[in-house]
């Protein structure tokens, strides 16, 4: 018999889809599942708020039925064993006293008792499933290894679990579902309440507080998987409603479904305060720390301070996305606060509050000292969101042997190879991948470089203003992620080449204008335009990975970065090369992503 315990994946990584990073689906069974004895009928899962994907509420699913397990005489040797369970190598720590919230419906389990070497919980003591006198107040929760079990496999996993994305707070966003290992929007007629509903407990959240409709989060771009959804309001999963499979003729990204849906109480907000601003929206940081009786305010560094670190701190102010990181603040007044109390904070740009980014901890270190350089942030409701049109790329791909006497002004921007410089110039080629780059801007507010036109540079060779140091990197990656080959682009002009039917074009650089792309807009480098490649003349035939990542830098906030990066296979034989399977970085679930990575042509880089 297969082994019926799951690893989905944890319903605060889906969560965590919505707020920047990366979101994926669970993984599809292997041909021949690991066999081992225990856990019949039961499935495992991680929920609750707010966590990362490798911790949460322990929730197990027997039948039919989702509950959670009494802290009573909980262990860290317990947790060891409902990690495995989930597909991790150990646990590195548990919770009690519902931590990541209470979960709803029966308590499975209550005294669990285990040596932590059990194949299965069904193999440790307990009162028994479902005998159990606690309350939700009591559910347990464990902290995971963030490394997965070699081999782990499911033969049940059914490929479904939904995330959220475009929102500017946690539980709010476009509805979008995996099919068949692809991402997808739900088209929005006879969406209600109670379709909504279903989506927010498959998130772990209560019941939906609104069922938005017309694209209120931003349009989605690829499939619509979804219409005319209906939805008792008490089913498990979306795909358990009634609806209607969609066609081209049915439904647009314009009638995209989205949710706001109704979010335990955590009061994180109430540890961090903006100060000296114009507005509620803009300020100097100020973090609360200390224990019971010992609270007080103070300052973080703004050494290293940037966008990913402001989307935290906006987030957990409960003001949407960062439209700036500021890392002096001056013009701003402090007021009586004027110790920095938190130094060295990195953060990934998914966290829930700044106390989960990594950062010094106690001992303050900071280069500039005085409140002048302290970290501030701008907030706003609303972001950019660029996407990529893979697409494109794998159809306008193409080699070109390009002469170096027609390549001095590309030199000059540094968009060749370092082996170009010591070339025999002007004789000699420059053998150039070459392809079109369709930039779409796909969230609720428009796309502007970080400076303004009084900072842009002025390059005479190719007369053109840059807006943007590094707008776009290319890469050719071996199998293995090596880099070698790269390219960049420098944003010289960002602007609404094309628009959507009822969008009007609001950028364009004739004669030095404003710079952007409008929502409901695209920009387009063709294939033509110097720069627009990756100097590949020092790669060897072989398999590789052609990656191109919009905004690398994170110079300008977006509502998401999961899609920035878009990855293809290509081969090359010395002459000519093949691209294909272009797709966005959060496209597939994680398994379709992991069979890219892997596909057979990419076992070995050398071309037999």
């Amino acid at each position: 018999m297969g082994p019926v315990s799951v690893w989905q994946w944890s319903l605060w990584g889906l969560l965590l889809c919505l707020l920047c990073s990366s979101c994926l689906g669970s993984p599809t069974p292997s041909t021949a599942p690991e066999k081992r004895a225990g856990s019949q009928g039961l499935r495992f899962r991680l929920a609750g708020f707010p966590r990362k994907p490798f911790e949460g509420r322990v929730e197990i699913q027997r039948a039919g039925e989702w509950g959670t397990i009494c802290d009573d005489d909980f262990t860290l040797q317990a947790a060891h064993v409902l990690c495995r369970e989930l597909g991790f190598t150990e646990a590195t720590g548990w919770t009690h006293s519902a931590k990541y919230g209470p979960g709803t419906g029966r308590i499975w389990l209550d005294n669990l008792s285990c040596r932590g070497t059990e194949r299965s919980v069904t193999e440790c003591a307990s009162r028994g499933w479902g005998n159990s006198d606690c309350t939700h107040d009591e559910d347990a929760g464990v902290i995971c290894k963030d490394e997965r079990l070699p081999g782990f496999s499911d033969s049940n996993v059914i490929e479904v679990r939904v995330r959220l994305k475009g929102g500017a707070h946690p539980g709010e966003g476009r509805v979008e579902v995996l099919k068949a290992g692809t991402w997808g929007t739900v088209c929005d007629r006879k969406w209600d309440v109670q379709a909504a509903s279903v989506v927010c407990r498959e998130l772990g959240f209560g019941s939906a507080r609104e069922a938005l409709s017309g694209a209120r989060m931003g349009q989605g771009m690829g499939a619509i998987h979804l219409s005319e959804v209906r939805c008792s309001g008490q089913e498990l999963s979306l795909w358990k409603c009634p609806h209607k499979n969609i066609t081209a003729e049915d439904c647009s990204h314009s009638q995209d479904a989205g949710v706001r849906c109704n979010l335990p109480y955590t009061g994180v907000e109430t540890k961090i305060r903006l100060s000296g601003g114009r507005s509620r929206h803009e300020g100097r940081v100020e973090v609360q720390i200390g224990g019971p009786g010992s609270f007080r305010w103070g300052l973080i560094c703004g050494d290293d301070w940037g966008t990913l670190e402001a989307m935290v701190a906006c987030r957990q102010l409960g003001l949407g996305y960062a439209n700036h990181g500021l890392q002096e603040t001056w013009y701003w007044d402090s007021g009586n606060v004027t110790k920095v109390v938190m130094s060295g904070v990195r953060c990934t740009g998914t966290e829930l509050s700044l106390d989960q980014c990594a950062h010094h901890g106690t001992h303050v270190t900071c280069r500039r000292t005085g409140s002048r350089f302290t970290a501030g942030v701008i907030c706003s409701e609303t972001a950019s969101d660029l996407l990529l049109h893979s697409a494109l790329v794998q159809e306008t791909a193409y080699i070109e042997d390009r002469p170096l006497h027609m390549l001095y002004c590309a030199a000059e921007e540094n968009c060749l190879a370092s082996s170009a410089r010591s070339a025999n110039w002007p004789y000699g080629h420059r053998r150039l991948l070459r392809f079109s780059s369709q930039i779409h801007n796909l969230g609720r507010a428009d796309f502007r470089p970080k400076a303004g036109r009084h900072s842009w540079v002025w390059h005479e060779c190719h007369g053109h203003y840059h807006s943007m140091d590094i707008f776009t990197h290319y890469d050719i990656l071996t199998p293995n992620g090596t880099k070698v080959a790269e390219g960049h682009k420098a944003s010289f002009c960002l602007e609404d080449t094309e628009c959507q039917e009822d969008v009007s074009k609001r950028y364009e650089c004739a004669n030095f204008g404003e710079q952007g792309i409008t929502v409901g807009c695209w920009d387009l480098y063709r294939h033509d335009i110097d720069c627009q490649w990756i100097d590949i003349t020092d790669v060897k035939p072989g398999n590789y990975i052609l990656q191109v990542v919009i905004n690398p830098n994170f110079e300008v906030a977006e509502s998401d970065f999961t899609n920035n990066a878009m990855k293809c296979n290509c081969k090359y034989d010395g002459h000519r090369i093949w691209v294909h399977n272009c797709h966005t970085g959060d496209a597939f679930s994680e398994e379709a992503n992991r069979r890219f990575e892997r596909y057979p042509g990419q076992t070995s880089n050398q071309i037999i």
